[in-house]
């Protein structure tokens, strides 16, 4: 089941990578929830975003993207004390 999860928002982060100029040109700054390769909401902040989908499907099947430009609005960079030998 897991795996089904990540297929499906590996297909709707493509989704947005494929529309991010025409999202950014009508949800700059929001959070978008994306589910079946549309926009299903826009939100002010990360967690309403959230709480709002919830109420109406089931985790797991939606994302939430902050819509901004470039790509280092959806890149992550983790950074660690750790030293490889």
């Amino acid at each position: 089941m897991q795996s089904e999860y990540k297929a499906m928002l590996d297909k709707e982060f493509k989704y947005y990578l494929e529309h991010q100029e025409e999202l950014v040109k009508q949800y700059n700054g929001k959070f978008i929830v994306i589910k079946n390769n549309s926009v299903i909401g826009a939100y002010v902040s990360e967690i309403e975003a959230y709480n709002v989908t919830l109420k109406s499907h089931e985790l797991g099947t939606f994302l939430i993207q902050l819509c901004l430009p470039g790509k280092e609005s959806h890149t992550v960079t983790f950074h660690s004390r750790v030293v490889f030998n």
